[in-house]
């Protein structure tokens, strides 16, 4: 007989998925990408696999356009996971406060990792990639405390559709019907007319106001598989149920794409409806080889950035990985830009085991 997980054991399928996205996040889509275009510039398959490691540039959907939102929907079932714990020992208010100031963290964290204030007021981002999880997962969490398991799929399929109406239904001045292309939409409009600062492309941000919105059903989605989790269910029904789930959620975005097309920069709905079917496909892959198969040994490296995944990031984006390389491969780089890629990469992956192996895990 097989014995589900305590709600509260941790779950290494979450830990090993969230380092596997981070991988992609930290370089390994340019190491593997660079790699391509140098060793094969001639195959269709390869050019096809390095296609796959950029976003598409408005409509559709490739491997890397899964990356951001994997990492919104994982920090959805890490609140699954802990809020329960935290509520029952620090009270209904003190949860609420944490949840607030984490968001708030991340926020002025992205806002940083932009450039803060260097150029001045009117050149801050104010919305990018930290926000939009320290946002996201927000108030993910707060509906989450208030809110059975039945209302909050509710809520998550009442934010995709009606955030669906509102582009569909509202116009924009200057544009004759409601538009799903880029600058003609309602998600830019909002964008050009009410975000301050500098925005990402140009008039817009693909992590502007509106979009906001969507995403927090994607948290909401990895919040609903946590739960599902983290249930009184056997392992092999937790593994029916997400696999089911991804297979659904993942027809029903492309059943949708031809009213409400599948697009990242918007966040549209049909876009959070196949990421979030992607990621818990993953999940449920990631659950079947850790949590109930037990094969762990090639887990460690995902562990190790996973464990520390922000740190790393903002790291990264501040170039210091980049730095390392460039200063240990001699320019020019013989490979064509290989083996610059993959030694900031390595770099990474030392910092990263160094502070795991020193249990230095900066929390957020």
């Amino acid at each position: 007989m097989n014995t589900p997980p305590p709600s509260s054991a941790r779950l290494s399928s979450l830990d090993a998925l969230r380092g596997f996205d981070m991988f992609w996040i930290l370089g390994l889509g340019s190491v593997l990408q660079a790699f391509l275009k140098t060793g094969f510039p001639n195959s269709g398959a390869a050019q096809f696999l390095s296609s796959q490691l950029e976003h598409v540039s408005w409509e559709g959907f490739h491997f890397y356009d899964l990356i951001f939102p994997l990492f919104v929907f994982l920090s959805g079932v890490s609140l699954a996971i802990a809020l329960p714990r935290r509520l029952e020992r620090d009270g209904m208010a003190a949860t609420v406060r944490h949840l607030i100031a984490r968001g708030l963290v991340l926020f002025l964290l992205g806002v940083y990792f932009s450039g803060g204030l260097k150029d001045g007021w009117d050149k801050v981002r104010w919305l990018g990639v930290l926000q939009r999880i320290g946002m996201a997962s927000a108030f993910a969490g707060l509906l989450s405390l208030r809110l059975s398991t039945r209302a909050l799929v509710a809520s998550t399929f009442g934010i995709l559709v009606g955030y669906a109406l509102l582009l569909k239904a509202v116009h924009v001045p200057g544009v004759e019907s409601p538009s799903f292309e880029e600058g003609k939409n309602l998600t830019n409009y909002l964008d050009s007319v009410w975000l301050p600062g500098r925005k990402h492309n140009g008039t817009h941000d693909p992590e502007g106001l509106l979009s906001t919105l969507p995403a927090v059903a994607s948290a909401l989605f990895g919040l609903l598989a946590g739960r599902w989790m983290t249930s009184q269910r056997s392992p092999h029904r937790v593994l029916g149920g997400l696999f089911t789930a991804g297979v659904l959620l993942v027809t029903a975005g492309w059943c949708w794409h031809p009213f409400f097309p599948i697009i990242k920069k918007i966040w549209s709905s049909s876009f959070v409806l196949v990421a979030a079917g992607w990621s818990t496909l993953l999940l449920a892959a990631f659950y079947w080889l850790t949590d109930i198969k037990g094969w762990c040994a090639w887990t460690p490296p995902f562990l190790w950035v996973g464990a520390n995944p922000i740190t790393l990031y903002l790291l990264g984006g501040m170039g210091l990985f980049r730095t390392v390389s460039e200063r240990l491969v001699p320019k020019p780089d013989p490979t064509g830009g290989w083996l610059t890629a993959a030694v900031a990469f390595a770099a990474m992956l030392v910092l990263a085991r160094w502070l795991y192996r020193r249990g230095i895990f900066v929390r957020i």
